[in-house]
C-alpha cells in the first residue's frame, strides 16, 4: 500500500470511529436530559456538559440507551452475516429484546414483536410514525456502504421499515447516510451540498432560522441536529448545545455527536467523556469499526 493510501485509510478510520464513539458520547451525555426542558435543565445544572448518568432512566454513569444498544446489535448482524441481510438483523433485535432493555421506545417495541410473533419483516406504512429511531441506526449500514450508493439507499429502507415506516423518516434518514459518508470520506463540498438539496427538495427540514424544537419527531431532530452542527465549530460544543435542549437528548445528541465525530475525527471527543463512557461499549465500537471498514471493502470489490 503506498504512503496516500496509508494516509486515506487512517483518515477514513479516524472519522469512522469518531462518528461512532461521537454517537456513543453523545447518547450517554444526552441520556441524562432526556424529556426536560431547556430551562429544567439549566435550573438543575447549569450547563450540563459531563457523562454523569441518571435522568429519567436511573442510567449508571457511562452507560447508554437503546440507541446506541440498537447501533451495537445492528453492527454486530451485519458483521457476523458477513454484509446485509434483515432477516439476520431482525433476529439479532429478538434477542436484544429479550434481554429486557432499560429503554425501548413503541415503535421499536411495536416492530420487534410483529417480527417475533409473525415473521413479518416490514412495518405497514404509517403516516404518523415519522419517529427518529430508525434514523438512530443508520451508521453500521453508513459504513458498510461507504463506496456504493445503490445498496445503500435500498438496505436502508428495509431498516428503516423494520419499525419505521414513514416517507419522513426514510427521506431523513437518507440524507444523514450521505452526509455520513460524505464527511466521513473528507467530501466536504458534497456535504453541505447534500444538506443544501436535501433541505430544497423538503422544506419541512429547514432549519434556519432554527425553530427551537427538540423532541422524538424526525423534523424536530434533524431541524437540531443541523442546526448546531453548523453553528459551532467543534464536536464538544456541537454536542453540549444539542443535547442541552433535552427533550429527545439521547437520540438527538448521538446524531450530532455522529456527524460532529465524522467531520472532526475521534480526536476531537473530549478525553474525560471517552474515559466516562462504558468501557466494554468503547472498545465494541472500536473493534466494530475496524471490521465494518474492511467489510466495505471487501463489498466494493465483489461489486467491481
Amino acid at each position: 500500500m503506498n504512503s496516500d493510501a496509508t494516509i486515506t485509510a487512517s483518515s477514513l478510520y479516524d472519522r469512522a470511529l469518531g462518528a461512532y464513539l461521537g454517537f456513543a458520547c453523545g447518547d450517554a451525555l444526552g441520556a441524562t436530559l432526556e424529556f426536560m426542558t431547556p430551562e429544567q435543565i439549566h435550573e438543575s445544572y447549569g450547563l450540563h456538559k459531563d457523562i454523569t448518568g441518571g435522568g429519567w432512566l436511573g442510567l449508571p454513569k457511562g452507560h447508554v440507551t437503546d440507541a446506541t444498544e440498537m447501533t451495537l446489535t445492528l453492527s454486530q448482524a451485519i458483521i457476523d452475516a458477513q454484509g446485509w441481510d434483515i432477516k439476520v438483523a431482525a433476529d439479532y433485535f429478538v434477542v436484544w429484546l429479550s434481554k429486557h432493555p432499560t429503554d425501548i421506545s413503541e415503535a421499536v417495541l411495536r416492530g420487534i414483536r410483529r417480527y417475533k410473533n409473525t415473521g413479518e419483516i416490514i412495518a405497514p406504512y404509517d403516516e404518523h410514525d415519522a419517529g427518529n429511531g430508525a434514523c438512530s441506526r443508520i451508521l453500521p449500514l453508513a459504513l458498510i456502504c461507504l463506496y456504493q450508493d445503490d445498496e445503500f439507499e435500498h438496505w436502508l429502507c428495509e431498516q428503516n421499515h423494520f419499525t419505521h415506516h414513514n416517507s419522513l423518516s426514510d427521506r431523513a434518514s437518507q440524507m444523514l447516510g450521505y452526509l455520513i459518508k460524505h464527511l466521513i470520506r473528507q467530501e466536504t463540498d458534497l456535504a453541505e451540498h447534500t444538506i443544501s438539496e436535501f433541505i430544497e427538495k423538503e422544506p419541512l427540514f429547514a432549519f434556519s432560522p432554527y425553530p427551537g424544537h427538540s423532541s422524538g419527531y424526525i423534523v424536530d431532530t434533524m431541524q437540531t441536529v443541523l442546526h448546531f452542527f453548523h453553528t459551532t465549530d467543534g464536536l464538544e460544543s456541537c454536542v453540549i448545545k444539542t443535547v442541552n435542549m433535552g427533550g429527545d437528548a439521547n437520540t438527538v445528541g448521538a446524531l450530532a455527536g455522529m456527524l460532529a465525530g465524522a467531520k472532526y475525527g475521534v480526536d476531537a471527543i473530549p478525553e474525560r467523556w471517552l474515559k466516562q463512557l462504558d468501557p466494554d461499549v468503547y472498545q465494541q465500537i472500536k473493534s466494530q469499526t475496524t471490521t465494518l471498514l474492511s467489510l466495505a471493502e471487501k463489498l466494493a470489490e465483489q461489486d467491481q
